[in-house]
């Protein structure tokens, strides 16, 4: 009896990969503009489903628990890899040390513009990394985040108008 019940759940899940993959893997791709990206999120959505697939609880549909799933995975990805890439090169605004006291300046303009994002809130931050480290557009965000372009702009303004806060108040720019 137990043996049917696993091979009933192996055969819905391999209808489930067979029916979704590969739109999934479009979708990863409209996010992450990586084909191997997009289907290693892909992949690894299937694979933690298919651990976690007791414990999980949809309250909605199948299709929509999917693609909400891969919707935030392609976020963190991107926060992750934009992350990696601005803490590999050092810094932020890729300003060039000629002197030592250079160095410590561009590395206390850093220790300022990263306390300051840190102490932004999750939405705002995450609307200033996706535009000025990922490069995206107010309305790719707005898609990515599902808020308004109106949000973003105003997401946008607050985390400007606190890193300039900032910069003046520790005398890196002048008000």
């Amino acid at each position: 009896m137990h043996s049917a019940k696993k091979d009933d759940d192996l055969r819905k899940f391999e209808q489930l990969f067979k029916s979704y993959y590969e739109p999934l893997c479009r979708y990863a791709y409209s996010f992450v503009l990586d084909a191997d990206e997009a289907e290693e999120i892909v992949q690894e959505f299937f694979y933690q489903f298919w651990l976690k697939r007791k414990k999980i609880s949809i309250k909605f549909s199948m299709k929509s628990y999917m693609y909400r799933s891969i919707r935030n995975r392609c976020i963190r990805f991107l926060q992750h890899k934009k992350l990696e890439d601005m803490y590999s090169s050092q810094n932020v605004l890729s300003l060039s040390a000629d002197t030592p006291q250079d160095e410590l300046d561009r590395n206390q303009l850093n220790e300022v513009v990263q306390e300051t994002l840190k102490s932004l809130p999750s939405r705002i931050r995450r609307t200033f990394l996706l535009s000025r480290v990922n490069g995206l557009k107010y309305k790719e965000i707005a898609k990515l985040l599902s808020v308004s372009i109106k949000t973003v702009e105003a997401d946008m303004g607050k985390a400007l108008l606190e890193l300039r806060t900032q910069l003046v108040r520790r005398g890196f720019i002048n008000k």
